[in-house]
């Protein structure tokens, strides 16, 4: 077949949550569209959280490679099929079809799994010219003449990091990285919480781009962009001897931007890094404390203390870095008090922004799997797994208690004293942070009987667990 245009497209989210007015897009799709178009493509990459696609210009290609995580696949899904109606060969991949790539097959014509670097072009190189054949692309799920559904072996994990492009974020229609321009530089996570897909789909080596390549790809995105960078590395200070190199290298250039990355508590072992975070522009530091609950955090195998959290809140405050905390919650061994309390802990402590969310069992991790197991999973509705509704049975409330108690902690942190204290300051980006975190929070506290009478559950008795 001919392939000349060839779309890609990130479905919106279901709905609106306290993060919807900053989107950032996964880089899967850009990087993708990168290695294509410099194949000699003509690529188009359509976001629909960023801007409305140009469904003339889809529509029209004759390939089109849908990327969906599990909260977005049931649109993915309809509009898959509404493309293969049409005639056009649909390409799913993501999170969602790597690890579901069954269910996935019932919309799409092929399901790249895992890593697509490499995957996707001998995909398309098979279309086009008839080899390698089908069942030799490693990586590749399709259905076959006779043999049903065919999943072939995975790919390895790349492990050349620099041998990938820097992605071309003006492949994405409607792109204008006025706020915040995403920079990965490495793949993968050591450690093995056990709500996370991370580790199932990129593992748990820890894959880098190489120092030098990185301050590359830094120093362009400051010249061309001046936008504010987000790291979007799972852990960037995985390891930690690489980040302060890269980090050292910007302090040496005399590159002090504001930037941003998700880190894990134990950085606070590190004055050194903290140091070169501070010098190089640290703006913000997304961190996973995900419990407050000593039970709950052996339970997530989270591998920190309570002692931990309170110590790295206070030394990346001491080197005025803002914290964005993000807890989990709902574990068996959380209570109605457990929440609560984590909301105190988290205004007393003084995080500048905060998520709550329910514990969600996506599938592919450990937890999916024992709440199927179980019988504990409310409905497999994917639209509804976006870490802001209750989808499982939990062991000490009732799933609408959970729901109602996580928006509760949500509005009690971002509360009109928290929005007031920053305009006292004159601090406008957090205090409408506050304002639209208050607006949704009461949005979905609205929504919430509506939500569980739609899946038909009546409050839930506590296990017996």
């Amino acid at each position: 077949m001919l392939i000349k245009d060839i779309s890609f497209i990130e479905v919106k989210s279901p709905g609106a949550h306290i993060f919807s007015k900053f989107p950032i897009p996964r880089l899967g799709s850009v990087l993708l569209s990168t290695i294509l178009a410099n194949k000699g493509f003509k690529v188009k990459v359509f976001i629909e959280d960023v801007a409305e696609p140009d469904w003339l210009f889809i529509e029209s290609s004759d390939l089109v490679c849908i990327s969906t995580i599990t909260s977005t696949a049931v649109r993915a899904y309809a509009l898959a099929d509404r493309l293969r109606k049409r005639g056009i060969p649909v390409v799913m991949g993501g999170a969602h079809p790597s690890l579901m790539p069954g269910e996935a097959l019932g919309h799409a014509d092929y399901v790249v799994r895992g890593e697509g670097d490499y995957t996707l072009p001998e995909l398309i190189e098979y279309l086009t010219r008839g080899t390698p054949p089908v069942n030799s692309i490693e990586g590749v799920s399709y259905r076959g003449t006779s043999a049903g559904t065919v999943h072939n072996p995975p790919r390895p994990l790349l492990e050349n990091m620099d041998a990938l492009p820097g992605p071309d974020f003006s492949l994405i229609h409607g792109w204008k990285p006025s706020n915040t321009y995403p920079i990965s530089t490495s793949r993968g996570c050591p450690f093995s919480c056990r709500f996370c897909s991370v580790i199932h789909l990129f593992g748990r080596k820890y894959r880098f781009r190489s120092v030098n390549v990185t301050l590359a790809e830094i120093r362009r995105v400051i010249a061309e962009y001046k936008a504010t960078i987000f790291f979007v590395d799972d852990n960037f200070t995985a390891n930690k001897k690489r980040a302060k190199a890269i980090l050292k290298g910007m302090v040496d250039e005399g590159i002090k931007h504001s930037w941003s990355a998700q880190v894990r508590t134990d950085i606070a072992g590190d004055p050194e890094l903290l140091r070169l975070m501070a010098d190089s522009g640290c703006n913000t530091l997304y961190i996973g404390f995900e419990s407050i609950n000593p039970v709950t955090l052996a339970l997530y195998e989270k591998k920190q203390s309570i002692g931990e959290i309170i110590k790295c809140i206070k030394v990346v405050k001491e080197h005025r870095i803002n914290i964005h905390g993000m807890f989990v919650l709902g574990a068996d061994t959380d209570t109605i008090d457990t929440i609560r309390h984590t909301a105190d802990f988290a205004v007393n402590l003084g995080l500048d922004t905060v998520q709550f969310m329910p514990l969600t069992p996506l599938p592919g991790t450990p937890v999916f799997a024992e709440m199927k197991e179980a019988g504990r999973l409310l409905h497999t509705d994917w639209s509804k797994y976006d870490m802001h509704h209750v989808v499982f049975n939990p062991a000490a409330m009732g799933p609408d208690t959970l729901q109602i108690e996580t928006l509760k902690a949500m509005k009690k942190f971002y509360s009109w004293r928290y929005i007031l204290n920053h305009l006292a300051r004159f601090d406008f980006h957090y205090a409408m942070i506050g304002l639209y975190g208050n607006r949704t929070v009461k949005q979905l506290l609205g929504k919430t009987k509506e939500y569980f009478e739609a899946i038909g559950s009546a409050p839930c008795k506590p296990l017996n667990v």
